[in-house]
């Protein structure tokens, strides 16, 4: 399975670390679990939802999935669905875009027009 396009939710700050550093190597659960999440954009919704219910902000990677395909497999994961993994370090130069994601004032995320 593949996808033109990834993407990543992650601190604002992890992702100014990977610029800086020239690559990201993911967050804390992704540690924990030996790979980096990923999401395809039908995913997006739903992965924000599950994961980042107490955060007011969150930064988004859009990922060539291209640049990446030799580290990245398609896995079983969340009520059975296909996830794209990760395993291993992931170039700054494969993030295409990096958007900001802010709640509005009634509580939903404000998504950017692009997506």
């Amino acid at each position: 399975m593949t996808d033109t396009v990834l993407y990543r939710f992650a601190d604002p700050a992890s992702l100014a670390a990977a610029s800086a550093s020239g690559e990201f190597r993911g967050e804390a659960l992704d540690e924990q679990d030996g790979f980096i999440h990923l999401s395809t954009r039908t995913q997006l919704a739903d992965t924000l939802d599950a994961h980042f219910a107490g955060v007011d902000r969150i930064a988004l990677a859009e990922i060539d999935g291209a640049h990446i395909a030799d580290i990245v497999k398609w896995e079983v994961s969340r009520g059975g669905e296909r996830f794209p993994h990760a395993y291993g370090a992931i170039p700054f130069s494969a993030i295409e875009t990096v958007y900001l994601l802010r709640r509005g004032e009634d509580g939903a995320w404000q998504w950017p027009e692009a997506l």
